[in-house]
C-alpha cells in the first residue's frame, strides 16, 4: 500500500475513493443542448483514466427551466439528460473513479435576455454586475416549484448512477437567501438569520427525503464573503454547521464571492498570485465540521496538495486546473514520475475561455477538451523520419516534443541563446512569470526524448539537407503601427526586455487585444522616469481577448497606479515637433480627431511572420508548403505532392503563419506532428 498521503483511500458513507485527488465541479461548456454528450464524457473519462479519485461534473448544472444557462451549463431539468449521465457514470466507474455533479439554480448570476428570455430571479430585486440582469424577487409559488426542481434533478442523478451531488450554495439562487448582501426580503424568508436559512434548509430537507441514504449530498460554501453587507466568517461557519445538521454529507469550502470579475478572480486566483492562498481557512473549516471537507483554489502542484492532506487541512484536495493541464497527474505521481507532470501555469484560459471562446481549453495542453479528435496519448509512428524543427518558441517546442514522442529523429534549431520565443518575453512580466513553466516542461521533455537542441544557430536552407521533414516555427517580429510616423513608436518587446528606457508622458497603443499591451503598460509604469501612462485602444475596451479572471488584476493595478485608459480612439499619425511627439487619435466612422503631446509612444500591434527561411525552402519541398486541412484535422498524414523532385516535406506553424496565441501555435503543432 502507498505511504503517500495523497493515495490513502477515503470513505464517505458507503463510497470509498481510491485517493484524495479530486477534480472539483466546474463547467467546461462541452455540452450539446445542455446534455453531457460524447465530448463531455470523454473529458471526464480521461481524468478517470489518469487516476483521479473523484471527478465532479456539471459546474452549475441547472435544475429549473426558468434559470437561463450562462456558460454552457448542463440542463438537469431535462429527462433526456439521464441516459447521457448514465453512460458517463458507467464509463468513469469502470475506471475505478467516483463521479458526482453540482446542482444549482443560477438565480441572479444569469441573464433575462438569453435562452427562453424569462426573467432572472433572486431572493430580492437586485442587479448582479457580471451578468447585468435586474432580477425579480422570487414569489412563494416559485420557491415551491424550485424546491421540487431540485428534488427532480437529484432523482435524475440517482437514476443515472452518480455517486452524489453538490449543491451550489454561494453566488447563486440558494445563496441569495443566505447572505444579507442579496436578501432584502421582509417575509419569512428574509431578515433574521433563521429566516434567511429557511429556504436553503427547505431544499436540502426535500432532497434528502427523496434520495437513498447512501447517496451523497454536499454543498459548496463560501466561508467569509469578504464584502460589506455580506456574511462574515463567523456567520458563515454557523451556516455550515446548520447545513451539516440538516443533512449535508460533505462541504466544498471556498472564500469570497463571485458577482464581479475582481471578486471571482479572488476566488479562482490566476497566474502571478500565491499558491493555495486559502489553505489555512480550509483547515479551520475541517476543524469545525464533522463532515469531510474538500477545497480547490490554485493548488497546482503535487507538493502543496500532499501537504494539505498530510497536515490534516483537507480530506480531499481539488486540483481541477492542474488536471486540465495534465489529466494523468495522479497516475504519474503513483508511478514516481512527478517530474513529468505538465504544469498548470494559471493562465486561466480554462475559465475565461467558456465566456470568450465558448469552451474551456488549457493554454498548453491542446488535447484538453479535444480528447476524441486529439488524444492525450501520443502513438509511435510506423515509419520513422529525420525531422528538423526551426524555431524554439511554443509552436516549435510542441512540434519537437510530439515528434520526439512519436519516435522520430528530431533536431530543434533556435537562433537565440535560449528557447521560449515570445513566451520568454511574456514571462518577464511578474504577473505572467508562471508561463516559464510551459517552456521549462517542454525543455525537460525534449531532453528525456533525446531531441537535439541547437541554440545560437541561424539556419540556412543548405543546413537542412538530409531531413525528410522541415517544420518552420520561426515566429514573428513586431509590427510598427501602420500610420504616418509609425516608425517613431517604440516596440513593446523592447520595453519588456528593458532595452527601451522611457521617461515623461507615455502613450501605449493597443491594436493587438491580448495580454501583451497590458504587460507593456505595467512595464512602462515600473520605469522610474515615467510620469504618466495612457493606454489607448480603438475598440470599446482594452485587451478584449483577455478574460475577466486575468484582466481584473491588470486593470486594478493600472487603476491604482493612476494610468489612464482610453477606448474608441484609433491611432492616425505620429509626428515629432518641439521636442515631443504629437499623436493624432480618431474615432472609427467619424472625422473627429484629437491630439496628444507625449514623450514616447509604444505600439503593440501584433507581429509579422518571419518567413524568409520558409520562402527559401519552398522550391525544394515536395508539397510546396501545402497543408491538406481535412487531413490535418483528422490526424491523417499529409500526402500532397506538388514537386516530385522535392527533397523534403515543408510545413510552418504558429506565428510563422500569422500572429496568433500560444494555444493556437501548440494546436497547430500537435495536429501536424501527430500525423508525421
Amino acid at each position: 500500500m502507498s505511504t503517500d498521503p495523497l493515495f490513502t483511500p477515503f470513505t464517505m458513507k458507503n463510497l470509498t475513493l481510491r485517493n484524495r485527488i479530486v477534480s472539483t465541479s466546474h463547467e467546461p461548456a462541452y455540452s450539446v443542448d445542455g446534455l453531457p454528450t460524447d465530448r463531455y464524457r470523454a473529458y471526464h473519462v480521461e481524468k478517470a483514466r489518469g487516476g483521479v479519485g473523484l471527478t465532479m461534473i456539471g459546474g452549475s448544472a441547472i435544475v429549473s427551466r426558468g434559470s437561463a444557462p450562462a456558460f454552457g451549463n448542463l440542463l438537469l431539468w431535462k429527462d433526456e439528460v439521464v441516459p447521457w449521465l448514465r453512460r458517463l457514470s458507467d464509463d468513469v466507474h469502470e475506471l475505478d473513479t467516483a463521479v458526482m455533479i453540482q446542482l444549482t439554480h443560477m438565480g441572479h448570476r444569469s441573464s433575462s435576455m438569453t435562452h427562453d428570455g424569462l426573467p432572472a430571479i433572486s431572493a430580492s430585486n437586485v442587479r448582479e454586475p457580471s451578468h447585468r440582469a435586474f432580477t425579480k424577487a422570487a414569489e412563494h409559488w416559485e420557491l415551491d416549484d424550485i424546491t421540487q426542481d431540485f428534488v427532480d434533478a437529484a432523482q435524475r442523478c440517482v437514476a443515472a448512477g452518480l455517486d452524489g451531488i453538490e449543491l451550489m450554495m454561494y453566488g447563486h439562487f440558494l445563496d441569495s437567501f443566505i447572505t444579507p448582501y442579496w436578501n432584502h426580503r421582509d417575509d419569512e424568508y428574509g431578515g433574521s438569520y433563521e429566516n434567511r436559512m429557511r429556504f436553503p434548509l427547505q431544499v436540502l430537507a426535500a432532497i434528502k427525503a427523496a434520495v437513498p441514504d447512501d447517496f451523497l449530498v454536499g454543498a459548496r460554501l463560501s466561508f467569509d464573503e469578504r464584502r460589506d453587507g455580506g456574511q462574515d466568517q463567523a456567520e458563515s461557519f454557523t451556516t455550515a454547521k446548520d447545513l451539516v445538521a440538516g443533512g449535508l454529507d460533505f462541504v466544498s469550502a471556498t472564500q469570497g464571492s463571485i458577482e464581479s470579475d475582481a471578486a471571482i478572480a479572488y476566488v479562482i486566483p490566476p497566474m502571478g498570485t500565491p499558491s493555495a492562498p486559502y489553505l489555512t481557512l480550509a483547515g479551520q473549516v475541517k476543524a469545525a465540521l464533522d463532515v469531510p471537507v474538500m477545497h480547490a483554489a490554485r493548488i497546482a502542484d503535487v507538493a502543496t496538495a500532499r501537504y494539505a492532506i498530510e497536515a490534516g487541512l483537507l480530506d480531499l484536495v481539488g486540483m481541477t486546473r492542474a488536471l486540465m493541464a495534465d489529466p494523468a497527474l495522479p497516475r504519474k505521481v503513483a508511478a514516481g514520475q512527478e517530474d513529468r507532470i505538465r504544469p498548470c501555469v494559471g493562465a486561466s484560459m480554462c475559465i475565461d475561455g467558456i465566456y470568450d471562446i465558448g469552451a474551456a481549453y488549457c493554454i498548453h495542453n491542446p488535447s484538453t477538451g479535444r480528447e476524441r479528435e486529439l488524444p492525450h496519448e501520443i502513438q509511435r509512428a510506423d515509419v520513422l523520419k529525420r525531422v528538423a524543427v526551426v524555431g524554439g518558441g511554443p509552436g516549435g517546442l510542441e512540434a519537437a516534443r510530439v515528434l520526439g514522442e512519436r519516435g522520430h529523429d528530431v533536431t530543434l534549431y533556435e537562433a537565440g541563446s535560449q528557447v521560449g520565443g515570445q513566451l520568454a518575453i511574456a514571462a518577464l512580466s511578474p504577473r505572467r512569470r508562471d508561463l516559464q513553466g510551459i517552456v521549462d516542461w517542454r525543455s525537460q521533455e525534449l531532453a528525456r526524448l533525446g531531441v537535439g537542441v541547437r541554440l545560437d544557430t541561424f539556419v540556412e536552407p543548405a543546413d537542412l539537407d538530409g531531413y525528410d521533414v522541415v517544420v518552420v516555427a520561426t515566429g514573428g517580429m513586431p509590427l510598427q503601427p501602420a500610420v504616418p510616423g509609425g516608425d517613431l513608436a517604440v516596440d513593446g518587446w523592447d520595453v519588456m526586455t528593458g532595452s527601451a528606457r522611457l521617461a515623461g508622458r507615455v502613450l501605449v497603443y493597443d491594436d493587438q487585444g491580448d495580454n501583451a499591451p497590458l504587460d507593456v503598460a505595467e512595464a512602462v509604469l515600473r520605469q522610474p522616469g515615467v510620469e504618466s501612462v495612457e493606454l489607448v485602444s480603438p475598440e470599446r475596451m482594452v485587451a478584449p481577448l483577455v478574460g475577466g479572471i486575468v484582466s481584473s488584476g491588470y486593470l486594478t493595478a493600472l487603476g491604482e497606479a493612476g494610468a489612464t485608459i482610453t477606448v474608441l480612439r484609433r491611432l492616425r499619425s505620429i509626428r515629432r515637433a518641439d521636442g515631443r511627439l504629437h499623436v493624432e487619435l480618431g474615432v472609427d466612422g467619424s472625422a473627429y480627431a484629437e491630439v496628444r503631446e507625449v514623450d514616447a509612444v509604444v505600439g503593440v500591434v501584433g507581429t509579422a511572420p518571419v518567413a524568409d527561411l520558409y520562402d527559401a525552402l519552398l522550391p525544394g519541398s515536395t508539397n510546396a508548403g501545402r497543408v491538406d486541412l481535412d487531413a490535418l484535422l483528422e490526424l491523417r498524414p499529409q500526402t500532397s505532392v506538388a514537386n516530385p523532385d522535392g527533397r523534403f516535406q515543408l510545413f510552418r506553424v504558429g506565428d510563422a503563419v500569422s500572429s496568433r496565441s500560444v494555444h493556437a501555435a501548440m494546436l497547430d503543432s500537435a495536429r501536424l506532428a501527430r500525423a508525421i
